[in-house]
């Protein structure tokens, strides 16, 4: 027979175990989630035709994208007269994940954008975006978004989570948009996670690496402030853009550890 004693630590074992199933699994999906956030068919810029110019190029550049995209950078640029692409995968979301949000986002993107020459696609692990000009290499400011947690933070506690927020969000723009060590480039990503009346704050700030440093930051800061009412005082909020994204939440949502900020 077992003891009570035997019992009890056998039953704490199994509860370990379990814990430690739900953590490994808890921490596999927040990186093979691959939500659909938006999208946008650009309608002024028109449609082409079918075994047009335009269709030739594009369908070589979705072929040639899809056989970069499991590059260790997770970034794929093609810019020309009359025709610009990126793809850009979420700073964590590298190799296959990249390749496999690539390929659900362009499906995703004939499915809703159907013939459109301008069109881009936001999921949580990347954006595929096609224009029909050169607009590689500056900031974005049209194609851009804001999503929030309907539940805010309570009132007593809002100027020190705003505090809180800012000081985080300000610290990770300044770690993406700053050379570390013997870098030749700023990283233009950056996560991190900070305490909060005893819960844990995580964020990420990234940017599309066509953008130099300096416009990353304005990117980000412009962006923080134009969204503020979506922003502030949320319990999570991300904006997503073309150039820059940002997002803070109160669950951990990269599947890597991160620094405290």
């Amino acid at each position: 027979m077992y003891s009570s004693s035997s019992v009890s630590k056998f039953v704490i074992l199994i509860h370990v175990f379990a814990m430690q199933l739900l953590l490994i699994n808890s921490e596999l999906l927040l990186n093979t989630t691959n939500a659909y956030l938006n999208h946008k068919c650009v309608v002024s810029k028109g449609k082409y035709k079918p075994g047009s110019a335009y269709e030739k190029q594009l369908n070589l550049t979705i072929k040639n994208f899809y056989s970069d995209s499991g590059n260790k950078e997770g970034f794929t640029l093609l810019g020309g007269d009359g025709f610009s692409a990126i793809l850009q995968c979420r700073g964590d979301s590298y190799g296959p994940k990249c390749r496999d949000c690539y390929a659900t986002a362009v499906a995703g993107l004939s499915r809703r954008c159907p013939l459109y020459k301008a069109r881009i696609i936001w999921y949580d692990q990347c954006l595929v975006s096609f224009d029909t000009a050169y607009s590689t290499g500056q900031i974005d400011y049209d194609n851009i978004f804001c999503m929030s947690n309907a539940k805010k933070v309570g009132e007593r506690d809002r100027p020190a989570f705003i505090s809180t927020t800012n000081n985080f969000m300000d610290n990770l723009t300044i770690l993406a948009t700053r050379v570390h060590n013997n870098q030749e480039f700023a990283p233009l990503y950056a996560v991190g996670k900070t305490r909060f009346k005893g819960d844990m704050l995580y964020g990420m700030v990234q940017c599309t690496k066509d953008i130099p440093d300096k416009a990353c930051e304005e990117c980000l800061v412009f962006n923080s402030i134009h969204f503020q009412e979506c922003l502030t005082a949320k319990r999570g909020a991300r904006f997503m853009g073309r150039s820059c994204t940002y997002r803070f939440e109160f669950y951990p949502f990269i599947a890597k550890q991160i620094q405290n900020i």
